[in-house]
């Protein structure tokens, strides 16, 4: 169901035959690589990104202290957004998208998605829903109640699968904040985006990725890749997630509070 790690060895057949199923259950494929932190100055030149034309973002992780729904394959997440309303998101990772009940396969506000890097991927299935610009900072501080960031139809959805974990029991992990940059190089001939998140220790992670149809994923990732190999983009560093990687920082911050 799912391959994640941190190495860059190409999947074996089998595990290609699985991601491609998945991928046709799927609304789309997201095609992930993460820049090791020496090469990331040289991959921003490279692929001429301008950090003034990026937008800033806040993302807020809920879980218990011990990452219990993380563990779980649980993640949810507020997310404030510069110039935009801001959002949640209740996402169920890994996951078989035609596996899931018809209600929740079916709904408008769920969206279900591959995410392949180098060595690994996982499909994901996520429920989200816009925010009140003014209500995130609310819960952050307390004076409301956790469950008014989600809909009626994402606490439901939150149920099904965090078990005996109450939304209202969560803690609130972060902020973390990030840059997220759109471009389209005339020599790819479609749009990327680049994340930059920074962590409390100082240690940031730089994501590059591209979207697209599960039916055009092979190309799309042989064209991709061959655009960033030109340009000297390291493509055999380690792999990191975004997410296990601001829940691990969080977490242990957390703790540091309480201790």
């Amino acid at each position: 169901m799912a391959v994640a790690t941190n190495k860059t060895e190409p999947l074996v057949p089998e595990q290609l035959a699985e991601m491609l199923a998945l991928a046709k259950q799927s609304d789309s494929v997201e095609l992930k690589l993460t820049v090791p932190d020496t090469d990331q100055r040289s991959a921003i030149t490279a692929l001429n990104m301008d950090p003034l034309d990026a937008q800033v973002r806040q993302v807020f992780f809920l879980d218990t202290p011990d990452l219990s729904l993380n563990n779980q394959g649980v993640v949810v997440r507020a997310r404030r957004i510069q110039g935009r309303t801001h959002d949640s998101v209740v996402k169920l990772r890994p996951v078989v998208p035609d596996m899931l009940p018809a209600k929740i396969r079916t709904s408008p506000s769920l969206t279900t998605e591959v995410d392949a890097m180098p060595g690994g991927f996982v499909c994901s299935a996520a429920m989200k829903s816009e925010v009140d610009p003014t209500l995130i900072r609310a819960v952050v501080a307390g004076q409301k109640p956790v469950r008014k960031l989600f809909s009626k139809e994402q606490r439901a959805f939150y149920s099904e699968y965090a078990g005996d974990t109450e939304l209202e029991s969560l803690s609130v992990l972060g902020p973390i904040n990030l840059l997220k940059l759109k471009f389209s190089p005339k020599a790819l001939g479609r749009r990327m985006v680049a994340e930059a998140w920074f962590y409390p220790d100082g240690s940031r992670i730089l994501e590059l990725s591209t979207k697209c149809t599960p039916a055009d994923a092979i190309q799309v990732a042989a064209e991709t890749r061959a655009y960033l190999d030109k340009r000297g983009v390291n493509l055999t560093g380690e792999q990191q997630t975004k997410t296990a990687t601001a829940l691990k920082f969080s977490s242990a911050e957390l703790a540091g509070t309480k201790s």
